[in-house]
């Protein structure tokens, strides 16, 4: 007859399993815990890389910047009439520059296209608008959490107030772009001039070059929507996480027997 003999390093399998679940348990509460933290390296990650895309360019890799254009061409109209450059002359470019350098066209999809030259510098992979929108949620999500402990969630009037700037900016943008591209009325600011009574030079009324009323309705809007997103949303993540943190912390303790 012959015996086996059960090794004392043998290890149950539900035991095995238990301190899986044990596993899984402690990373969701680590998690929830520093949810801000990934929050914030996520959004950081995602408002970084469209500046890497000029970067990229400027050093001659352009696989690796086409490939950022790419990825941000399905969320930004990318207009480069309505972009950052770096590395060139300017900061921003007119239609009329941007046409000479690339082509006397005014369609969208053709003038989305360009994404600079050694000249000119290379373009930000999305549109001054989707910089200041997602830069003032980055810089909003590190500013709450300093003090979310104080902060509680904006109400929802408050909320849509701060959104309407950008509704009403963007939605104008859109309706003068329907007369073509330079020739809506968002491009010229005729009644803008006419309530200011042209108080202000021909640059700051007409065009979206950098520090035109444009440009600056694009920064102001963009920063009212990252304001409005963090102080909404965020105290409710917040509470979400938190509730998540006890109950994962009151089944820790249950299972270790304390």
């Amino acid at each position: 007859m012959s015996i086996r003999l059960k090794t004392s390093s043998a290890i149950p399998r539900s035991s095995v399993q238990t301190q899986q679940v044990i596993l899984i348990k402690r990373v969701v509460l680590g998690i929830a815990r520093h949810w801000l933290l990934f929050v914030n390296l996520l959004i950081a990650l995602w408002v970084g890389l469209p500046w890497l895309a000029p970067v990229f360019m400027h050093l001659g890799w352009t696989s690796a910047g086409q490939a950022i254009y790419l990825i941000y061409s399905f969320q930004c109209h990318q207009l480069p009439e309505r972009s950052y450059f770096l590395f060139g002359r300017e900061v921003t470019y007119s239609l009329t520059e941007i046409q000479a350098a690339w082509q006397n066209t005014t369609n969208p999809f053709i003038l989305r296209q360009f994404i600079g030259n050694p000249e000119m510098g290379w373009k930000v992979a999305w549109s001054d608008r989707m910089v200041s929108m997602y830069t003032s949620i980055l810089f909003g999500g590190l500013l709450y959490g300093l003090v979310r402990k104080q902060l509680k969630p904006l109400s929802f009037w408050k909320f849509a107030i701060l959104l309407l700037p950008m509704v009403i900016d963007g939605s104008t943008h859109m309706i003068s772009d329907l007369a073509g591209i330079g020739d809506g009325f968002r491009d010229t600011n005729v009644w803008l001039q006419i309530l200011t009574n042209n108080a202000f030079s021909t640059a700051f009324y007409q065009g979206d070059a950098l520090g035109s009323f444009n440009s600056w309705m694009r920064l102001i809007t963009g920063i009212l929507f990252g304001i409005a997103l963090v102080g909404f949303a965020y105290p409710y993540i917040n509470d979400a996480f938190a509730d998540i943190v006890r109950r994962s912390e009151a089944t820790l303790m249950k299972g270790s027997g304390q």
